[in-house]
């Protein structure tokens, strides 16, 4: 049950659908080498690094990405102002695409997008060979 967008209290767990997640950690065998991909992506350089025990961040829109080399992989979803610009620039410096921009999903409401957009997606493999998802929300033709 929300309140005015806090969270509150239900059976012992906290929920809450206003607000982002806190942290995303994507696994890297190589800490210098995801740094360099991810800093390219985002178009910025870490905000901390932890060496050791081995743990770099990046803030992507006030979520934590933590990059290291003990957890699992995750997938995580990237949003981007022009798919194609992105995609055609990564591989250009040799990242690998997976798939290529398409429309995911036209979004009719405001249930999981702007309601008028159409959400394009594209997959990229990131230095360690992780999925990444990059996302655009683009007005439906």
């Amino acid at each position: 049950m929300m309140d005015h967008g806090r969270p509150t209290r239900q059976a012992g767990r906290v929920t809450s659908s206003s607000r982002p997640p806190v942290q995303i950690a994507q696994h890297a065998d190589d800490l210098a080498r995801a740094s360099r991909w991810y800093a390219d992506l985002l178009g910025r350089e870490p905000s901390s690094t932890y060496d050791p025990p081995g743990l770099v961040f990046f803030d992507v829109g006030g979520v934590r990405l933590m990059l290291e080399g003990a957890t699992t992989g995750s997938m995580i979803y990237l949003p981007v102002d022009d798919i194609d610009a992105t995609v055609e620039r990564l591989r250009g410096s040799g990242v690998e695409v997976d798939t290529e921009p398409h429309v995911i999903f036209s979004h009719e409401d405001d249930t999981l997008g702007p309601a008028g957009t159409d959400e394009w997606q594209a997959f990229v493999r990131d230095s360690e060979g992780n999925l990444v998802g990059l996302v655009e929300q683009r007005p439906t033709a």
